[in-house]
């Protein structure tokens, strides 16, 4: 069997690397066809030093100069093309089986709807290409004969869960005998926090999660519980669940990383080390099982799994995400990119970590009365997060800190 042929879109960030991790362990099984990367070129050179890619795209012409540059003489230079359209090109290209959606944000969406389109095996790390685009990116993958694999550690644990049905029909209807799903979310970093304090919270204790190395942005997200808010929109249209039948409940040793009911009472859960090569690889073998290079889990050691309720007080971000599912895709698209802004204000100090959820509401409330058109392409929906991004930096210049 000839190995297959891999592209990965955010090749530096937490999840590339990892997906890189256990992509060099299976030699016989995997190559690395393109790696992409929005800045750190030196880091990319060595990446596509490591693993022999055929291919880097950049952002522009400095940071191509910045990669060859890194890169140096040395034989097996790869091709390096430059812009967004080279992202959406890698991402359906003929010579790629498998493609590694992992650019953070609104960036990501082309090129994974791209291979959806294209009717790759498509490994989903970006949560905007079903927040933001979800009825568009489902129809997508059902036209194309695409497989979806989610990334997320909980969608993933969740995909695990399912009856064979529930696997083969990701998107097409929610699995028999399926009651409902529950989400699982450590709490981050200020479970125990009093609440009178969460407006002193600082950017470096945000990113500080207890159990998770991510980047600044997801961790901040976590904190927040806008990230379990993103996971249930996108639970939403992986499993063809309302929003009535997706529940979060608090587990802070992140060991169970979600579970699904059964409408006999029955409930499966997937349990694990926190490590996201396990769901990467999980996806890259499926429906084989592979070596991802993670520790075993020891029960003896964790001893005990505890469970709490979510404390609306505490996380209203994740109010807000279910309240923008009941209200439809426009308020998705603008809760999505409410967050985005609100979150990099906070990370540079211009806002507070408890004005996060204020400018989130204002969101929302803006979408209300804003008369959004069809979202039935692409340019539709950039355009209404171009907007929405308009009107949160906005609100933040109004919360100023």
């Amino acid at each position: 069997m000839s190995p297959q042929h891999i592209c990965i879109l955010g090749a530096t960030g937490s999840i590339g690397l990892s997906t890189i991790d256990v992509v060099l362990r299976h030699p016989d099984r995997f190559q690395i066809h393109t790696l992409t990367a929005r800045q750190r070129m030196h880091e990319l050179a060595e990446l596509a030093h490591r693993t022999g890619a055929k291919r880097v795209v950049v952002p522009d012409d400095v940071s191509a100069a910045r990669f060859k540059l890194s890169y140096g003489d040395g034989a097996g230079m790869p091709e390096v093309h430059v812009g967004a359209q080279a992202l959406v090109e890698s991402a359906s290209d003929d010579e790629v089986d498998v493609v590694m959606a992992a650019i953070v944000g609104a960036a990501g969406l082309p090129a994974a709807l791209a291979a959806a389109k294209a009717g790759k095996r498509l490994l989903l790390a970006n949560k905007e290409a079903l927040v933001a685009a979800g009825s568009l990116f489902m129809s997508a993958v059902r036209g194309s004969g695409a497989v979806l694999l989610p990334i997320d550690s909980e969608h993933n644990a969740i995909f695990q869960c399912m009856p064979e049905s529930g696997r083969k029909s990701v998107g097409n209807g929610p699995a028999a005998g399926v009651n409902k799903i529950v989400l699982t979310a450590s709490g981050g970093p200020f479970r125990k926090r009093s609440l009178d304090t969460m407006r002193e919270i600082t950017p470096d204790q945000a990113c500080a999660h207890p159990n998770w190395k991510m980047g600044r942005k997801i961790s901040v997200d976590s904190a927040t519980m806008v990230n379990k808010g993103l996971e249930v929109i996108e639970a939403h249209w992986l499993f063809s669940m309302s929003a009535e039948k997706i529940d979060v409940v608090i587990h802070p040793q992140s060991v169970i990383h979600s579970m699904v009911e059964y409408v006999d009472g029955s409930m499966l859960a997937q349990l694990g080390n926190p490590d996201m090569r396990t769901p990467i690889a999980h996806a890259l073998g499926f429906p084989q099982r592979i070596d991802a290079g993670v520790s075993w889990l020891d029960l003896l050691k964790v001893g005990q799994l505890n469970f709490e309720p979510v404390e609306p007080e505490r996380y209203p971000c994740l109010g807000l995400a279910y309240d923008a599912l009941r209200m439809g895709q426009a308020a998705c698209v603008a809760f999505n990119a409410a967050n985005e802004i609100a979150v990099e204000s906070f990370l540079q100090q211009r806002l507070r970590y408890d004005q996060i959820a204020v400018v989130l509401q204002n969101s929302l409330d803006w979408i209300v009365s804003y008369q959004a058109g069809s979202l039935d392409t692409l340019e539709d929906i950039l355009a209404l997060d171009e907007q929405a991004r308009e009107q949160a930096r906005l609100s933040c210049q109004a919360h100023a800190a």
